[in-house]
């Protein structure tokens, strides 16, 4: 899962205002509403698939179909791919080495060891991650509710992890599933960060299908070397669940993420991430049987409030509050 950050250029979405029409709530919200479904079910499609298929097999063949797709997009909407300037470049080998290569597999090997409802709780912290490493490394700045999210999510997690007591992660509770899982928000934090500073003119369908197709070269590098290119005796069940993470778990649900901000801003689009959580656990409990105990409820209730305080639309004032109110 790599998505550009878009609280961005003009250029990245067009106008740089959302295209609001009469039919907007009906459509951007279901899409969005799908979206987080979606990326919800990517967790349970990768719990299903990494352990037939292998973490590098399953990495590489989830982005190899979701590339097609968004090159059919990319072409269909932008006429193409952008041409990458040699600075752009940079940015998108280091995005494709984080954002695809680093990020799915640790999302694919987490999930061959924990349950996708654990494992969805401790990639929700990919907002609070980024915005740390936002106010660390580009000196961005944090609001009194931001940090408060920030915490308030961490500590959910920790509860989650914890089973109930949150000190239980310097205690042992933490396994090696749930430490390779936090590779996610470290990859997507690290990625974001790189979009922002390296390629903030480049369009995020046209950076996320290159970096996709830097980071699958990558992926394929490695399985090549480790003779993990194809999988033998993969069951019926496994090969649905990949082609599902690919289509509707990444490519689909990315389309819809982009066609949300242009609709109706990056602001209002990220709130439904918050959702993605939810359909995990409930996905992972009603497809996969998995156990939904009372500290997962509380922890994941800490988390995804601290992600609400996170995406809060910050009160703007002044002569520009006044101009935008008039605006709309």
């Amino acid at each position: 899962m790599i998505v550009r950050s878009v609280e961005t250029h003009p250029r990245a979405l067009g106008s740089g205002r959302p295209a609001v029409t009469a039919h907007t709530p009906y459509t951007a919200y279901g899409k969005l509403t799908l979206m987080a479904l979606f990326w919800g079910g990517a967790l349970i499609g990768g719990r299903i698939a990494s352990p037939e298929l292998g973490a590098v097999t399953a990495a590489l063949w989830r982005f190899a179909l979701a590339i097609v797709a968004l090159l059919i997009y990319a072409y269909a909407t932008e006429g193409g791919l952008p041409r990458p300037t040699p600075r752009e470049w940079i940015g998108l080998l280091l995005m494709g080495a984080t954002g695809v290569f680093a990020f799915n597999l640790c999302f694919m090997y987490g999930l061959a060891l924990i349950a996708a409802s654990r494992a969805s709780l401790i990639m929700a912290l990919n907002p609070a991650v980024t915005l740390l490493g936002a106010a660390l490394f580009l000196h961005e700045h944090l609001t009194r509710y931001k940090v408060i999210g920030i915490v308030i999510a961490l500590v959910g997690v920790a509860v989650v992890l914890g089973h109930g007591n949150p000190l239980g992660v310097v205690s042992g509770s933490v396994g090696v599933g749930e430490l390779v899982m936090f590779g996610c928000p470290l990859a997507w934090a690290v990625n974001t960060l790189i979009a922002k500073r390296m390629l903030p003119d480049m369009a995020p369908i046209g950076s996320t299908t290159w970096s996709a197709i830097i980071g699958t070269a990558m992926l394929a590098v490695v399985a090549a070397f480790s003779g993990q290119l194809m999988a033998v005796g993969v069951s019926w069940r496994a090969s649905a669940a990949l082609v599902f993470v690919a289509i509707f778990g990444t490519a689909i649900a990315l389309v819809f993420f982009y066609d949300g901000v242009r609709r109706i801003g990056a602001a209002r689009t990220s709130v439904f991430i918050n959702l993605v959580p939810v359909f995990a656990v409930a996905l992972g409990v009603l497809l996969l049987g998995e156990p939904l105990d009372p500290s997962m409820l509380v922890g994941g209730a800490l988390v995804i409030g601290g992600i609400f305080l996170l995406n809060r639309p910050e009160a703007r004032r002044g002569p520009q509050a006044t101009l935008l109110s008039e605006e709309r």
